[in-house]
């Protein structure tokens, strides 16, 4: 579980290491300076025309509620989907058997 976390923590750094290196600013740094400020407590965000790290609030950024609450859903929907293929694909190649997607018990025979 834990490395699902992680996995899904650092497929989130992908954002603001693509706005960074879009920017012209050195990746490693910005990402740093933005884990320090979170370790902090702080919110955070990435002043691309500086590099720094800046609080989005007092800049007048605001997050859409629902859009971060969909991305999240979807991102469990899609995660549990993957896992769902991936575990029938790993039975069927092993003959083994397991649940279809409406939850029906199958068994592989040769």
């Amino acid at each position: 579980m834990k490395m699902g976390i992680n996995a899904f923590a650092e497929a989130l750094l992908v954002i603001p290491k693509t706005l960074a290196a879009n920017a012209g600013l050195d990746v490693q740094d910005v990402i740093g300076a933005l884990q320090d400020e979170e370790a902090e407590g702080r919110i955070v965000g990435v002043d691309l025309r500086t590099g720094e790290p800046m609080d989005p609030t007092v800049e007048g950024i605001w997050d859409n509620y629902r859009v971060i609450r969909n991305f999240l859903n979807a991102s469990q929907v899609i995660a549990s989907n993957l896992l769902l293929v991936t575990n029938n694909y790993y039975n069927c190649a092993n003959d083994v058997g397991g649940r279809d997607a409406s939850g029906r018990t199958y068994v592989i025979k040769e």
